[in-house]
C-alpha cells in the first residue's frame, strides 16, 4: 500500500496560513482533503523537538508490541475525534458531519489486516478509513491524492517522504508580523520569543529538506495564496499530476464555500489587505524585535520590506 498511497501533507507554523491553504485545496475534485487538522502524532514521539512542538503535530511513532486497535487509538487526531465523539463541545459543531470514529476504527483495522502494521501502512489506512467512514462526504469520483494538514509538520518532512515514496510535502510560510499578531489573539498566547523560535525552526527545516528532496517538497507564501490562490496552488497540483482546478479559487469545507476561514484557523478573511492590517496591529518595539529574531529568513522569503 505505501508504494501506491499518494499523500500531500501540508505543514506551517501556527497562524502561518496552513489552514487557509488547506481550505483552498478542499474542493479540488481529484483530492480527498481531510476535514480538520490531521493530527497524526502519538504520545510516543520523543526527540529533541518534543519540548518545542506538541506531539499531536508530529509524524507518529507506534509501539512495536501494539495491536492495530492500539495503533489507531494512539493517533491523537484531536479535532476529528472530538467532533465525532463529543460534537457539542467541538468548535466545528455547526458543520454537518455524518461520521463515526468507531466505524473508522473498524475499517482501519480491516486495512491493516490486509497490509500488516508499519508506520507507512498505518498512515495510509488512517486516511483511507476516514473517507470510507465519512458518509456525507461529497465525492467527485476522480479523487487520487489524500491531503492532510498539521502545524509544524515540515520538521518531520524527511520521515514522511522516506516512509511514503509517493508522498509530497507542501510548506506554507507567512510573514512573522501578521502571524505573531494573530497568535496573540489566542486565550493563552505564546511569548514573542517562543513563537519566533518555532517560526524560524519551521523555515530552517523547510529550506533544509527542500535541498534534500527538491522535487517532493514545495514552498508557498500565505501572502501569495491570499492574493491568487489559483495561480499559487495550481502549479503545485500540476506537479502532482493533477489539474489546476477552478475550485482552488474558493475556500471550502466538504466543498461548501466558507465566508471566513475561522474556526479552522485564526485567519478570518484571507485577503492581502486583512493580512497587512493584522501586522499593523503590532507596536513598533514588537515589529523591531520580530525583525531581529527572524532576519536571516526575511530576504529568503521576500519579507524585508513587508512592514
Amino acid at each position: 500500500m505505501p508504494n501506491d498511497f499518494r499523500l500531500l501533507m501540508l505543514g506551517a507554523m501556527y497562524e502561518n496560513g496552513g489552514n487557509t491553504t488547506h481550505r483552498f485545496l478542499d474542493g479540488h475534485p481529484q483530492m480527498f482533503v481531510y476535514p480538520f487538522e490531521s493530527q497524526l502524532g502519538t504520545r510516543m514521539v520523543q526527540d529533541h523537538l518534543s519540548s518545542t512542538f506538541p506531539v499531536k503535530y508530529r509524524w507518529p511513532v507506534f509501539a512495536l508490541e501494539a495491536t492495530p486497535y492500539q495503533d489507531y487509538k494512539a493517533i491523537i487526531d484531536e479535532e476529528g475525534k472530538v467532533r465525532s465523539r463529543t460534537p457539542d463541545v467541538s468548535k466545528f459543531r455547526h458543520m454537518p458531519f455524518d461520521f463515526s470514529d468507531d466505524n473508522r476504527c473498524e475499517i482501519y483495522q480491516g486495512y491493516i489486516k490486509e497490509t500488516g502494521r508499519s508506520r507507512a501502512n498505518n498512515i495510509a489506512a488512517f486516511f483511507q478509513a476516514t473517507f470510507d467512514a465519512w458518509k456525507d462526504y461529497k465525492r467527485s469520483g476522480e479523487e487520487a491524492v489524500y491531503v492532510g494538514y498539521s502545524p509544524a509538520m515540515v520538521i518531520d518532512a524527511d520521515k514522511i517522504l522516506n516512509d511514503l515514496p509517493q508522498a509530497h510535502v507542501l510548506h506554507v510560510v507567512r510573514n512573522p508580523w501578521s502571524a505573531y499578531a494573530d497568535t496573540r489573539k489566542r486565550p493563552v498566547p505564546m511569548s514573542l520569543a517562543s513563537y519566533m523560535l518555532g517560526w524560524t525552526l519551521n523555515q530552517y527545516h523547510a529550506l533544509l529538506f527542500k535541498e534534500q528532496f527538491p522535487e517532493r517538497i514545495h514552498l508557498v507564501r500565505a501572502e501569495d495564496v491570499m492574493a491568487d490562490s489559483l495561480n499559487t496552488l495550481g502549479p503545485i497540483c500540476e506537479k502532482l499530476g493533477l489539474e489546476a482546478a477552478l475550485s482552488l479559487k474558493t475556500a471550502t469545507w466538504n466543498s461548501n464555500p466558507l465566508e471566513e476561514i475561522y474556526p479552522w484557523g485564526t485567519i478570518r478573511k484571507a485577503t492581502p489587505a486583512a493580512n497587512r492590517a493584522t501586522a499593523e496591529e503590532l507596536s513598533k518595539p514588537e515589529r523591531d524585535e520580530i525583525r531581529a529574531r527572524t532576519w536571516q529568513y526575511l530576504e529568503v522569503f521576500d519579507y524585508k520590506g513587508f512592514i
